[in-house]
Formats: C-alpha cells, structure tokens, sequence
C-alpha cells in the first residue's frame, strides 16, 4: 500500500468554519411533530448535534386542520399547528416555516403529493390564500411574541418547479409568494420570507429578477440538491445514477448559486447523498464520508445546508416498519444512531477555524485541518469517499503539520464499516424487523463513536499523523496541544 502524503502549516491564517449544517434540519410532515417518539429525536439532535431549526412540509394541510370547511365557511384553527411549535420550541428548536401545501377549501383541483395527500394546486382565490397567511402570522406574534417569530424563517411552498409539487406555472409561483410576502409584512415587516424553494437549484435568476422588478421582499434564497438530482421513488436505480454523477458536484452548484444569489443569505433547505427514500448507503458509512465532505467544501458558500431529514419517522410514501430500510434520516425508527448521524456529531465538536483544505489532491482522499478560537484544539479530519462503481481502496495517509504544538493528548473517532455502523451490527443479528429492547441496545451500543489513542511523532520538524482509511470512510483526530514543536 503506497502512502498518500498532505501537508499543511497550522500557523497559516485560516478562515471562518461557520457551522452552516447546524442551522436546519430537515422532516417529513407537520403532524409527526406531535409523536413522543419524534421529539425525543429531536430534542436529541439539538442537544447532540446543534441543530437549530427544522422544516418539513404540510403545515397547511388538511389533516393539520389550519383551514377546512364548515356549513360553507372557511374554519381557521391554529391550534394543531401550535401544539407542534410549541414542542418544538420545548426542545431548544425554531421552525423554519414551509408554507404548504394548499388547504383543499382554497385548492383550485384536486391533484395532490404522497400517501397524506398534500394538495399541491394553486389557490383558486389569491386574496383568500393571503388572508389565511396574515392571519397565521398574526397569531403566532400573538402567542410567541415578534421577537421570537422574527428568529424563524418563512419558506413559500416545496419544488414548485417540480410538477409533483405545483401544479401551476412559474408565474402562478411568483404570484402566490408575491401575496405571501405581503401577508408576513403587513404583520410584521422584519419577518423573515424567502424561495423560490426549489429542486435542483432552478429558478434562482428568475426568483430574484422578479422580487427586484415587482420590490416584493426576499429575504433569503432557498434552494434544494442532491447528487441524483430526481424526484426520487423506491427502486430507483440510484447507484447507476450516482455513478454517473461527478465528485464534489454538490460543493460545484453551490459555487454557482452563491454566484446567481446577488449577496443574500443562501439557505440548502433540502440536501441527501441522494434522494431516494430507500437508497441502502443512506444507512451505511458511505453516506457519512460524503457528509462530512460535502459539508466542509460548502465553507464559505452557503448560510444553511439541511440535511433531508433528522428521522425515519418519515411517511411520505408510507410509514416503514424495518429499521435499516434505506430511508433518509440521520436516526433510525427506534433511534439508533446511523453512520451520517456521527458525521454530523464530529462535524459539530469541530472549531470555528478552517486552516487548511487539502482536497483534490487525491483522487478519493480529502483532508481538512480545523482548529478552535483559543488555538488549543486542533482537529484533522480525514474522508476516504469515491462515487459508486469507481475505484477505492484502504489507504495509507500521513499528515505532516508544520508549525503545530506538541500535542497533550490526540485520540481519533472513526466511522466506517468496522466502527459506528449499527447496520452491521443489526445484519449481523439477522435483520430483526422488530428489534427487542435488548437487540436495540446492542445497536445502541454498535453505533458509538469511540476515542481511540492516536499515536503522532516529530518528523523533520512538522508533527506526523500517520493512519489508514478504509474505503467510504471518516477519521477525525483531535489534538490537545501543547508545546511548539522544535526541529531540534
């Protein structure tokens, strides 16, 4: 095995490593906020991972209860939709408000989205679908208080550039958000709203020409990506579709966007390593190399990267019953930690430095040196990752850190197919659909992130970590530091 050799001086100025996937994370549908299973999940990754804000879809829907229907009179009831704020709030948590989809006493047809039918038509009556939003808005001042309220993000509809989701044309789109905005700043004008909320990062030019010629306020961009780039179904072939995709093309459009969005805050409010919602690697240790890679390439690009989505409390196409059934979340049924979930615990336990970024260099290993603000901590994390069909291999990697300390201590946290993947663990134990409560904490268990010892020593006066990553892989080594290092 041949050597893969990275260099860097962590005396270099560096630049801010903003926690941009700390921002939001992403869930399926409004009602599920209410299970006690859901927000103890939650309230995990908050308290875990730092997440700040979740979004997820339906809050307009009919089973919310928000508008319907009575002796032909429109009916508004907040209560549903408070009782889910609320808990969020319970659990350290914002919400990053997507209003949709349409209440069926407004829809102008009947075509709608996943098993709990989400209308997704336009309004037949713009003012009345502004009314409702001015009202809700209204009375989440009046509950909350506006200081709270302007801490949340309002996000106009879900892909309306995807027929799936909207049924109407693009300009039908800047119509609805045109009465939206309206709405949210005649209650408040320092209420944030943003879109056009869209799939495959379309429409921002247009979004923007629109709100610039109309003055209709946008406070932010939000956009959506995946490297598959499809609205995706169970059985898609989404390894022949990432095989055919290009490494980093996730940091790549997010160049481009940062270009097209004209200076304002850019927010990801949907991303996954694909977007099926029963792709095998979303549970495996693949999903947690490009994670952590996709993440740290975004550094200076994006405001808000929201993972799709924290749970597999998730029915958009049904409600699963398998515990490692390929779907999106970061946590399975029952809790346990998947390998994407510990990415994102040693994302969050990084400093706010970014000193070096050693990427490119290899065709599958990249490297990034972060440090804290007091320049007492010292984290080198490493990805071994390639895209599906293309060559990988276990490799040798040495770090040589010039100008670094002598460290104190130095420990490494692992993730791949021998550490933290409770899926190996759970095949192991016979792919139990129903795990017993004993099974389940064997997975608990299995899911760990572990501190290892990290042996290091003084090379040609630059500190050497040395270390072999296994395919689809994260290391993370952390140093305590101490002494300047001396070529002495």
């Amino acid at each position: 095995m041949s050597a893969v050799e990275l260099r860097c001086n962590v005396r270099a100025p560096g630049v801010p490593l903003r926690h941009v996937w700390e921002h939001t994370v992403g869930s399926g549908h409004a009602p599920l906020a209410l299970r006690a299973d859901y927000q103890t999940q939650l309230k995990r990754c908050h308290d875990e991972l730092g997440i700040r804000h979740v979004r997820f879809h339906g809050l307009l829907c009919d089973d919310v209860g928000t508008l319907v229907g009575e002796l032909d009179k429109l009916v508004y009831s907040f209560f549903n939709a408070f009782q889910i704020w609320d808990a969020l709030l319970a659990s350290g948590m914002r919400p990053f408000v997507e209003l949709s989809f349409m209440p069926t006493i407004l829809a102008s047809g009947s075509t709608t989205v996943f098993h709990y039918r989400g209308n997704v038509t336009p309004p037949r009556d713009y003012g009345a679908w502004e009314t409702l939003i001015r009202k809700f808005a209204a009375e989440s001042v009046d509950r909350y208080g506006v200081a709270e309220v302007r801490t949340w993000f309002f996000e106009v509809w879900n892909e309306p550039n995807l027929r799936a989701f909207w049924t109407g044309t693009q300009q039908d789109y800047f119509t609805l958000y045109r009465h939206t905005a309206a709405a949210l700043k005649s209650v408040d004008a320092a209420l944030r709203v943003g879109g056009p909320a869209t799939a495959d990062d379309a429409w921002i030019d247009e979004f923007l020409d629109f709100s610039e010629k109309t003055g209709v306020a946008a406070d932010f961009v939000s956009t959506h990506h995946y490297p598959t780039d499809a609205f995706g179904k169970p059985g898609d072939d989404t390894e022949a579709q990432l095989a055919a995709s290009e490494r980093s093309v996730l940091r790549d459009r997010a160049r481009r966007v940062y270009g097209q969005a004209r200076g304002k805050p850019l927010y990801y409010t949907e991303w996954n390593t694909s977007s099926n919602p029963r792709d095998p690697m979303h549970d495996e240790p693949y999903a947690a190399a490009v994670v952590v890679k996709t993440m740290l390439e975004a550094t200076g690009l994006v405001d808000c990267y929201s993972y799709w989505t924290f749970s597999d409390i998730f029915e958009e196409n049904y409600f699963p019953s398998i515990p490692f059934h390929g779907g999106f979340g970061l946590l399975t049924l029952q809790g346990v930690a998947k390998p994407s979930y510990r990415a994102f615990e040693v994302l969050h336990h990084l400093g706010t430095e970014l000193v070096a970024s050693l990427t490119n260099i290899h065709p599958t290993v990249d490297v990034w040196v972060a440090r804290d603000s007091g320049a007492q901590r010292l984290t080198v994390v490493l990805t071994n990752h390639a895209l599906p069909r293309h060559p990988i291999a276990c490799e040798h990697v040495r770090v040589l850190l010039e100008g670094a300390p002598r460290p104190t201590d130095a420990f490494v946290q692992r993730i791949d197919a021998d550490h933290a993947n409770a899926k190996a663990a759970w095949l192991a134990m016979g792919s139990p659909t129903y795990p017993s409560a004993a099974d389940v904490e064997q997975l608990h268990h299995a899911s760990r992130l572990i501190c290892e010892p990290q042996r290091w020593r003084v090379e040609e006066g630059a500190l050497l970590i040395e270390l072999d990553i296994p395919p689809h892989a994260v290391a993370a080594v952390t140093l305590t530091l101490g002494a300047p290092v001396s070529s002495t």
